[in-house]
């Protein structure tokens, strides 16, 4: 300072000011350093949308750094990929330009190499190699950057981000510039640490809920093959709720039916003779699922002519997955099914049981899809579930069917056994009714020959008396004779029925006049009618009647009908008789009815009335039950028929009971007859 003694006043001010200066630009610097790091520091604790801090940040470091632009990337070094970035632009230049908005510059520097070269560890002497990089990066692009400064921030040793300051003219940055970039580097690294863990937060929370969904889905489809929903509603739920969960615009599950039953035998990748069955399909355009269209449902087709189909084959075990519609061998021979124009990205899985194919779950997206492995391994889930419930709907409805059969087969064996136990049931009730009737004929037929019997016996007794008055002598042969002869009739009604039954009787024809044998008839049995107060009337045509016929047979018809209708009439009744011709549909017949009034034949009773041995409930008279069944074994010996009805009477307790005989009339040239002597 001595030195400066000899030097006028002005002078050594001078000298003094400049010897300062130094210190003062330093200080100025320092000065600047803090103030920028204090309006870091600030935005780093005010803002609470850490997207929002790197936009604040970025726009701090343009206007301080006087540049057209400024672009904060985010580095990281995890697998995910995920890059955040900030831009800021002037509005001098946006203004200057007509520029409706702010270039995408973030878009920008994640794509030119000092991104990847902000994975090393750099320097600030690598400046001007990252601004060669940056514009020999950008001669292609439509952006004027002339010159970049730009610098790799660190934290805790690792690289965490990238400070970009762009120009968009010329310009030689100066060494203070550099230097005070470098000393905001470490305020700028806090807010990307801090922007990457709010990143790393929001992921790995995007992660536990997409991971959440799944396993809810997975949980909702193990939920839905237990409930007794039927398989095309489950497949179509499914299809519709896998889809939706990895945002995909269409799925579709798909079945195939093998036509080659010996297919599991043949080598593996070997493409099956199979058809395609769409069994369910989503569309993100109508955000719900739903059955099958006629339109795709008419879309079946081979596996044979799809190559897309073929390549699940090829791979079977793994997933197809198609990024573009170039990447699919023959593409032309794609089924229309899938829309591979609108839909390019594929992912195809198949649907396995044991080594088979069962069918195929597909995800198809307009745009370009990188696939996850955690989406991967979520639809491999759901085609094993798919697979299950294809599985045990399929062996259900074997089971069902077995059961189903078996079931049918018990059902017919219990009706059998039903019906089987009905007839025994009536077998037995059959032959107990046999047995009553057994046991009422020998007790009728026992007493019909012991009384003859008795009575012939006490005769005979009675005429070895000593002494016997000839009156009573005469007496007893009459009883013995008229007993001989009820005896004889009986027998000879019992080798009548088994003549007729056995066929073995042939028919003697004779002409008659029916109207004289009815008056016969008639007239000689009148004189039983007055023990009873009975009457009979006769009813015949006026024009002569003749009939072909049996004599001895017809007149045994006649008595025993008349005798039936004597034993059953209520007293001071009439027993009318009636004969008349009838010719329908070319058969010419003689109808006789017999019709008194008496207690009313059931339907049930007239069933069996003309059988052997049965007699009516409620009508118990003494005999052998033989006259009706006789009757009817006559009259058919005779190729006619006989039938009752009975009507009841108003105001009446009785009916009017008609016996109808139906006997054929002969002609003389077409019937063989004899003439009795």
């Amino acid at each position: 300072m001595n030195n400066y003694l000899s030097l006028p006043t002005k002078y050594t001010d001078e000298i003094e000011r400049l010897q300062s200066y130094p210190v003062k630009l330093m200080q100025h610097q320092e000065q600047s350093v803090n103030d920028l790091a204090q309006k870091i520091n600030h935005i780093l604790a005010n803002s609470s949308v850490t997207a929002l801090m790197l936009q604040d940040i970025a726009k701090l470091l343009g206007v301080t750094f006087n540049v057209d632009s400024c672009c904060l990337v985010t580095v990281t070094n995890e697998a995910t990929g995920n890059v955040t970035a900030a831009n800021w632009c002037s509005e001098e230049y946006i203004r200057r330009n007509h520029l409706g908005e702010m270039l995408p510059m973030e878009q920008l520097m994640i794509d030119l190499p000092v991104v990847q070269s902000a994975a090393e560890p750099l320097t600030i002497e690598d400046i001007s190699n990252i601004q060669n990089s940056l514009v020999v990066g950008c001669e292609c692009l439509p952006l004027p950057i002339k010159a970049v400064l730009a610098i790799p921030t660190r934290l805790r040793g690792k690289n965490n981000g990238v400070i970009c300051l762009i120009k968009f003219q010329r310009y030689d940055w100066q060494e203070s510039e550099k230097e005070l970039l470098k000393n905001i580097e470490s305020s700028c690294a806090i807010a990307f640490a801090q922007v990457i863990q709010a990143q790393l937060i929001a992921t790995q929370q995007q992660y536990i809920q997409k991971n959440n969904y799944h396993q809810g889905l997975i949980k909702q489809l193990t939920l839905l093959s237990r409930t007794n929903l039927e398989l095309n509603q489950m497949l179509q739920l499914a299809i519709s709720s896998t889809a939706e969960s990895l945002q995909a615009d269409r799925g579709l599950l798909i079945l195939l039916k093998y036509t080659d039953p010996l297919f599991k035998n043949q080598p593996k990748k070997q493409i099956p003779n199979a058809k395609v069955t769409v069994a369910g399909e989503w569309n993100r355009e109508s955000q719900n699922f739903h059955k099958v269209k006629g339109d795709t449902l008419t879309q079946t087709f081979s596996v044979n002519e799809c190559s897309l189909c073929q390549q699940v084959f090829k791979n079977l075990g793994n997933p197809v997955i198609i990024s573009e519609y170039m990447e699919i061998n023959s593409p032309g021979k794609v089924a229309p099914l899938f829309r591979i124009e609108a839909l390019p990205t594929v992912l195809l899985m198949s649907l396995e049981s044991q080594g088979k194919v069962l069918g195929f779950l597909v995800l198809q997206q307009a745009i370009p899809r990188n696939w996850q492995p955690a989406e991967l391994n979520l639809v491999e889930m759901v085609c094993a579930q798919i697979s299950n419930a294809i599985i045990q709907s399929q062996t259900l409805k074997q089971v069902q069917t077995v059961v189903d059969e078996r079931t049918a087969k018990l059902q017919s064996s219990l009706e059998l056994q039903a019906k089987l136990h009905d007839k025994t049931r009536q077998y037995v009730g059959q032959l107990r009714e046999i047995n009553e009737l057994k046991d009422e004929f020998l007790s009728n037929m026992s007493d019909r020959l012991r009384y003859p019997l008795t009575n012939m016996l006490m005769s005979i007794k009675n005429l070895r008396l000593p002494g016997i008055a000839p009156e009573r002598q005469s007496r007893y042969l009459d009883i013995l004779e008229q007993e001989c002869t009820k005896e004889i009739n009986l027998i000879n009604d019992l080798l009548t029925l088994q003549k007729l039954e056995s066929d073995q009787e042939p028919i003697q024809f004779e002409t008659i006049d029916l109207k004289s044998k009815i008056q016969e008839l008639s007239a000689s049995f009148s004189q039983r009618l007055g023990d009873k107060g009975l009457s009979i009337t006769v009813d015949l045509p006026k024009e002569p009647l003749t009939l072909q016929t049996e004599i001895d047979s017809f007149d045994r018809i006649l008595q025993e009908l008349l005798n039936n209708a004597y034993t059953y009439s209520e007293r001071d009744t009439v027993i009318h008789l009636q004969a008349f011709q009838q010719v329908e549909s070319q058969i010419d017949q003689v109808i006789i009815k017999v019709i008194n009034t008496g207690r009313a034949i059931s339907p049930e009773e007239a069933t069996y009335i003309f059988d052997k041995f049965r007699r009516g409930k409620g009508r118990w008279h003494p005999g052998t039950g033989l006259g009706l069944a006789l009757v009817k074994s006559l009259v058919q010996h005779l190729s006619g028929a006989i039938a009752v009805d009975s009507v009841e009477i108003s105001d009446s307790p009785v009916s009017e009971v008609c016996f109808t005989l139906t006997l054929p009339q002969f002609s003389h040239q077409s019937k063989a007859y004899t003439h009795s002597d």
